[in-house]
């Protein structure tokens, strides 16, 4: 199977790179080949490579830089794959894509199922929906995975944020009132790659949720990071409106994901897993 991979620097971008399996070739397009800001130069890349299927792995993911910024964020999550899945199409060619828990409004206890109804708080969701927006209209066969609250020993994300403010700091206030499952790239990856071969042998994409097990509060994910680390920072909850931050953020962000589960056999990661191997692998670059 032979890949094009938008994406080379991101978390889950890295982790297709590492996790590439015997008679898996991809192309990891870099910013610089193709740069989402150009959604024509997108389309290009798809319509001249010789693959079997095409992985967006790449976003605009400053949550917050996108309120201040949502036309060039709409560009980038919006229009990019949105031209990428009309070239994918065009050839009928898979067209694999990473979505997003910001589509919904977070309101409610129960986790978000794959049909439920969409309404982003903000730019980035916004941005994000229509993305998926695009690649359905399409028409080809296409995969949104949708995910949340991503993490690996790679780039920015929370886990690496409070493993540097747990050694810096007695006490770290973590906001408690959002709920969610954190989700490895590692097992993001592998989602993908499965799901590509699946839909190279003539499945179906569709819409789909992707999250880590068991759904927790960030606050009870800060306390894990600490014990897995060894730190002794004392972690102490706090609401959200005490983390007041230029995007409002989802406060339930449960996602329902059987259906990924009947459709391709994959099953939730347990997060608690894989942050003791991320945790392992920064150990041993430090």
């Amino acid at each position: 199977m032979r890949l094009l991979v938008f994406g080379q620097t991101g978390q889950v971008a890295q982790e297709l790179q590492r996790r590439l399996p015997a008679g898996v070739a991809a192309r990891f397009l870099s910013r610089a080949e193709a740069d989402l800001a150009d959604p024509a130069a997108c389309a290009a890349a798809v319509a001249g490579a010789e693959v079997d299927a095409v992985i967006n792995a790449a976003a605009w993911t400053a949550v917050d830089k996108a309120e201040a910024e949502e036309a060039a964020a709409t560009v980038v999550n919006g229009d990019a794959p949105a031209a990428m899945a009309r070239a994918a199409a065009a050839r009928g060619l898979p067209f694999l894509h990473i979505s997003t828990d910001y589509v919904f409004d977070g309101q409610g206890k129960a986790a978000f199922r794959p049909d439920d109804p969409v309404a982003p708080l903000g730019a980035y969701g916004r941005s994000k929906l229509l993305g998926e927006q695009g690649v359905r209209a399409a028409g080809g066969n296409s995969l949104i995975l949708r995910t949340s609250w991503v993490f690996s020993a790679h780039g920015a994300n929370f886990v690496k944020t409070m493993l540097r403010l747990g050694a810096e700091r007695e006490e770290l206030r973590v906001v408690a009132d959002q709920i969610g499952g954190p989700t490895p790239a590692d097992a993001i990856a592998d989602a993908l790659l499965v799901a590509a071969r699946a839909m190279v042998g003539g499945a179906t994409g569709g819409t789909h949720h992707f999250s880590g097990a068991p759904d927790c509060s960030w606050a009870d994910f800060a306390r894990a990071i600490m014990a897995e680390a060894g730190l002794a920072a004392r972690i102490t909850d706090i609401p959200t409106s005490a983390y007041p931050t230029p995007a409002t953020r989802p406060p339930n962000s449960r996602m329902d994901c059987s259906a990924l589960k009947t459709a391709f056999g994959i099953a939730r990661p347990d997060w608690r897993a894989a942050l003791a191997r991320v945790i392992k692998d920064l150990k041993k670059d430090a």
